[in-house]
């Protein structure tokens, strides 16, 4: 996912009187209060972190409780989404209205009908609700899917909470877009298919994505992996998640 980051940090921690020998433990519990919370000065959600260095030396604050600070140098994970950026998450629930997404099992995401592209419709199929392809019968988005799709709107408070859309032809059911996008001619057939159906202008052998949405996927390496989720202290677990 190109929307996680490793950035390095230098901390103050302030750190109560009667913690003073158990410093090490004191840290890692302020750091440990940063997990899972949107930060403004890190711009982004902290998911992991190793401390990397500290300061044998501490500054004591005056005051009636003197804490005191220790300076340190930390390697942060950060989730950070922008507008335009692809994620991917787990279908938690299907309704006409719109399809409800989890995040890496702790942010919420909410895709809108106007912001699902016409090849889906919507259906009841053996008492499921899902987004079935009008073009490719196995492409069918239910609960439980993971999906592929394009960051809209982004609302930072303590959690991130944001909207999607399935409108990019490069977003989609997961299993289906890695099966049948990962070849360029064959997924250029589809996308040239969809754009002659979809719209009255002439296409002259161009690529259709690049039609669309002024990029492509074809030329933008695509940074997805499928390990399975783990995170702690030990940062380098979530270089690849589903």
């Amino acid at each position: 996912m190109e929307v996680l980051k490793v950035s390095d940090a230098n901390m103050v921690v302030y750190i109560h009187p009667s913690k003073s020998n158990e410093v090490s433990e004191a840290i890692l519990k302020e750091l440990s209060s940063l997990l899972f919370k949107f930060s403004d000065v890190f711009d982004g959600v902290v998911l992991a972190y190793k401390v990397i260095d500290r300061s044998k030396d501490a500054k004591i604050l005056p005051g009636v409780h003197p804490y005191f600070g220790v300076r340190l140098r930390a390697r942060l994970l950060l989730f950070s989404p922008k507008p335009g950026m692809l994620l991917e998450g787990k279908v938690n629930k299907v309704e006409k209205e719109k399809i409800l997404v989890t995040v890496l099992g702790f942010s919420s995401a909410e895709i809108s009908e106007e912001d699902i592209r016409e090849e889906f419709r919507y259906k009841r199929k053996h008492g499921k609700e899902v987004y079935a392809s009008s073009y490719h019968k196995r492409h069918v988005i239910i609960v439980g899917s993971m999906i592929r799709f394009s960051v809209k709107r982004v609302a930072c408070e303590d959690n991130l909470i944001f909207s999607g859309s399935l409108l990019p032809p490069s977003t989609g059911g997961i299993k289906w877009l890695d099966k049948h996008m990962k070849d360029g001619p064959e997924s250029e057939r589809f996308a040239l298919r969809r754009a002659r159906r979809d719209s009255s202008l002439p296409v002259w052998g161009a690529c259709s994505h690049h039609l669309s949405t002024g990029s492509c996927l074809f030329c933008t390496p695509n940074g997805s992996g499928n390990a399975k989720h783990g995170f702690g202290s030990d940062w380098t677990k979530w270089r690849k998640l589903q």
